[in-house]
């Protein structure tokens, strides 16, 4: 039986991809809610904007009387909610913005799941969950080279991004326990793919090089995280959502551990082949040191074994395979997505979706 699905922040880099998911894979119908702040990007769902089974609301998450009027009129039988502030470089430099959006935003978001979901039959409530997309970021960093982020490691953030979103996750879980919302978190690694934000390292890096523009890495680029195809985790986050155990926590790893400087070098070597430089240069001699940011956690590293074990979930995508599709996929729409995002010019709501309002 399809199901409904309300998938906030779904003009995202990672909620786009989760809408593309559920439209090509599934018969469910979808509901985006999204702010179309500087990252939400219609043009991200371009390929699936014609289906009936999806539409648009833009509002903000935080807007108590917005979420009611959405979640009475389209009745959904499960919230995935992705919608955050999430770049920890614009949280140093302003983190107000990602406490009213990742803390306020996502309560406000359980009040309403909470009215909605107490006016629900017996049978209805059996079906709804509320999922809640998390990152690795809240468990800090690694020490040991051997160590891992499990579902049961402490919490202890070192930004502001990482601290609000720890706080949301605190949220979901008391709404749990207190009010027997039925709720799920998921906590990913760091995510890649196409039609990311330029302002993340691997999309900066590719656009950069081709650009003949700096390619910067903070530090000496020693800093290690687990890299997960976007594709991969919007498969993983539907399975949760439709299979997960509510109460329960999954990570969301790609079993991939790369320095910085490995993938800024991968890159530079994929480039080179798919692209080279008009001076017959590697894309390398564009790298650049730059002084660390303040709190830069050095490893992160998940345990993804819970949500094989349990939900039969495993990454299809090596960072190898991943990573050159990412760089091909910049090349291919480097005029024309990447273009509009870079120079401002894109317009986040000109793409007709069915039943935008």
């Amino acid at each position: 039986m399809a199901n409904k699905i309300i998938v906030t922040g779904g003009a995202g880099f990672i909620g786009s991809a989760v809408v593309r998911h559920i439209i090509r894979m599934t018969q469910d119908q979808v509901c985006i809610i999204d702010k179309l702040t500087y990252a939400g990007n219609l043009e991200s769902l371009e390929s699936v904007s014609g289906s009936p089974r999806l539409r648009f609301e833009k509002a903000d998450i935080c807007d108590r009387a917005a979420m009611d009027r959405i979640f009475a009129d389209f009745q959904p039988d499960i919230v995935m909610h992705l919608a955050a502030e999430s770049h920890v470089d614009r949280s140093i430099d302003g983190p107000g913005e990602f406490i009213q959006t990742n803390i306020v935003g996502t309560y406000t978001l359980l009040e309403a799941a909470r009215k909605y979901f107490n006016a629900l039959d017996e049978e209805a409530r059996r079906k709804f969950r509320f999922h809640h997309i998390s990152t690795d970021e809240v468990y800090g960093d690694l020490e040991g080279p051997g160590d891992f982020f499990r579902e049961t490691t402490p919490y202890a953030p070192s930004s502001p991004y990482s601290a609000s979103k720890a706080a949301s996750d605190h949220l979901v879980r008391a709404w749990k326990r207190t009010f027997k919302l039925p709720t799920i978190v998921t906590n990913c690694s760091n995510n890649y793919g196409p039609y990311h934000f330029p302002e993340k390292l691997i999309p900066l890096v590719i656009l950069n090089a081709l650009d003949g523009k700096p390619l910067p890495v903070y530090g000496t680029g020693a800093q290690i995280r687990d890299w997960l195809y976007v594709e991969d985790h919007a498969r993983a986050l539907y399975l949760v959502a439709t299979s997960g155990v509510p109460g329960e926590t999954y990570n969301i790893g790609g079993h991939n551990e790369k320095k910085n400087i490995e993938v800024v070098h991968k890159i530079c070597e994929i480039l080179d082949e798919l692209q080279p430089r008009a001076d017959g240069k590697s894309y390398a001699e564009q790298i650049t040191f730059v002084t660390d940011r303040p709190g830069h956690d050095l490893r992160y590293a998940i345990d993804a074994d819970k949500i094989g074990r349990e939900l039969g979930w495993k990454p299809q995508e090596t960072f190898e395979s991943g990573i050159r599709k990412t760089v091909q996929w910049y090349l291919d729409h480097r005029f024309t997505w990447c273009k509009n995002v870079q120079d401002g010019t894109y317009n986040r709501e000109r793409l007709g979706i069915g039943g935008a309002k």
